[in-house]
């Protein structure tokens, strides 16, 4: 048996080579799994917004007050979290909640002709410090995704945004990694799962919610004909 038969084999034994195939069961299996994944799913995303639940408040109030004083967000990440730094962004440039502005939001994964320069020139672990330093400006912010905590290039570049006066928020797993315990990240919202999935599918929750929340605030500045938008807007839902 190679290596990837002997892993699929202790995932899923119904599927090893010796086994006969029984479609009815297998299917089984596979619904149970179905189960099992989705309700960990469940139950990671419960026990984190029961523990952090203020902590996305909190988080809210900074990207409010970023947008309040004319800040821009800007996002960054690697792998599948570039894909979530991608999404915050686009959450936050293009909402497709009706009544709801299109706020500045950038993600610093999407040039790839700039990542590719840097990249190649001074190595992976400067393509975002070198873009931040070229837009980032006092009162804006920044949010970082790591499943891990301890992207390197991430970490730089949430460092070189604080050094420039911008918020700066990092979303992670597991125990938060190094971002967690850096003095230059304003707030580190950390999934207690070692799970690189159950993680990324939290953040996803938590960056909607975030999403949902800052434009209530930004609503309710607008007095009470803004706060009763709010409070329609939330009733609605988010975005897609």
């Amino acid at each position: 048996m190679n290596t990837t038969s002997g892993q699929l084999a202790s995932f899923y034994p119904h599927l090893a080579p010796h086994a006969t195939p029984d479609p009815h069961a297998i299917d089984a299996a596979l619904l149970d799994s179905v189960r099992q994944k989705s309700g960990e799913s469940l139950v990671v995303k419960q026990a984190f917004f029961e523990a952090h639940g203020a902590d996305v408040v909190r988080a809210a109030h900074i990207v409010a007050d970023c947008y309040r004083n004319g800040g821009r967000l800007f996002t960054l990440g690697n792998g599948g979290s570039s894909c979530d730094a991608a999404h915050i962004a686009v959450e936050f440039s293009h909402p497709v909640t009706a009544g709801r502005p299109a706020l500045p939001a950038q993600n610093l994964a999407q040039d790839m002709a700039m990542i590719t320069a840097v990249g190649n020139d001074v190595g992976i672990d400067n393509i975002y410090e070198r873009q931040v330093l070229g837009l980032v400006s006092n009162g804006d912010c920044a949010i970082g995704v790591s499943t891990s905590g301890n992207s390197r290039n991430v970490l730089r570049g949430l460092e070189a945004a604080k050094q420039l006066g911008a918020g700066t928020i990092a979303l992670t797993g597991s125990d938060g990694g190094e971002m967690a315990r850096a003095g230059y990240v304003d707030l580190c919202l950390c999934v207690g799962s070692d799970s690189i999935h159950r993680i990324q599918e939290t953040h996803v929750a938590i960056y909607h919610i975030l999403w949902d929340l800052v434009h209530t605030l930004l609503a309710s500045d607008r007095g009470p004909a803004g706060g009763a938008a709010a409070r329609t807007e939330a009733q609605d839902g988010g975005a897609a």
